[in-house]
């Protein structure tokens, strides 16, 4: 896939997400919760908890939420403790599917998990036999309007901060990091005064393939029937 069509692909699908604020909200907020209860409530000292504030406060998640997960996370609100679970599948002709979840009730995600796969035409995978061909990794996006430095000196101050890919459109930059590299990369970008579009942990596919047509209809059904249970933070393919 190009540069134009994967940030095409990436902004319809943060459009989507949008137009379901309210569940929106729900997994920003479990989010928040979970990275400080693994690392405090102090945005300074705590990078993930920082990465999912921000990713919060860009979609306009209410300060009065944020600040609500992270006493929950900290333990000075209520709620039940979250725990991350990855599940793992298979689509039409060979789609993969990694789906991230976080939830209070192992027993219900699997349940709830399974069930939608199934009605939406997709196999429950065994623990490992997908995951493998996926790599975690950092990915941060960066908007071409407004930025203040040169292209040139982007490019090269991610590279050193760590960047292993980068995927340059009209619209802007996709980098893909190792997670060691993740904190020196927005670091890097505050550094020159650029603000990424998003910035996430990401399964990214070392053998992505190309769909269209019927079975992109169907991978489409699969993701959105994940994306709609409240426990289902992000839903990853190998799709390119």
């Amino acid at each position: 896939m190009s540069g134009h069509n994967k940030w095409s692909k990436i902004k319809n699908k943060k459009g989507v997400a949008d137009a379901k604020r309210a569940g929106a909200f729900t997994k920003l907020g479990k989010a928040i919760a979970v990275a400080a209860r693994e690392g405090g409530g102090d945005l300074s000292m705590n990078f993930k908890l920082r990465i999912a504030v921000d990713a919060a406060r860009a979609a306009n998640m209410p300060n009065e939420n944020i600040d609500r997960a992270i006493k929950r996370g900290t333990g000075e609100g209520e709620g039940n403790v979250m725990v991350e679970g990855l599940y793992e599948a298979y689509g039409p002709k060979g789609v993969a599917f990694v789906i991230s979840t976080l939830s209070d009730n192992r027993n219900r995600t699997v349940a709830e998990v399974q069930t939608a796969l199934k009605k939406a035409g997709a196999t429950p995978a065994e623990q490992g036999s997908v995951l493998f061909s996926f790599g975690h990794k950092a990915v941060v996006i960066v908007a071409r309007v407004g930025l203040a430095s040169s292209p040139e000196e982007l490019e090269i101050a991610l590279i050193e901060a760590g960047a292993e890919d980068i995927e340059e459109s009209d619209e802007g930059w996709i980098v893909t990091g190792g997670i060691d590299a993740f904190k020196l990369m927005i670091d890097t970008l505050e550094a020159l005064g650029v603000k990424p579009e998003e910035a996430s942990l990401q399964y990214v596919s070392k053998m992505p393939m190309e769909v269209e047509g019927e079975v992109q209809e169907k991978v489409d059904k699969i993701t959105e029937a994940l994306e709609d249970l409240d426990d289902v933070q992000e839903v990853f393919t190998n799709i390119k």
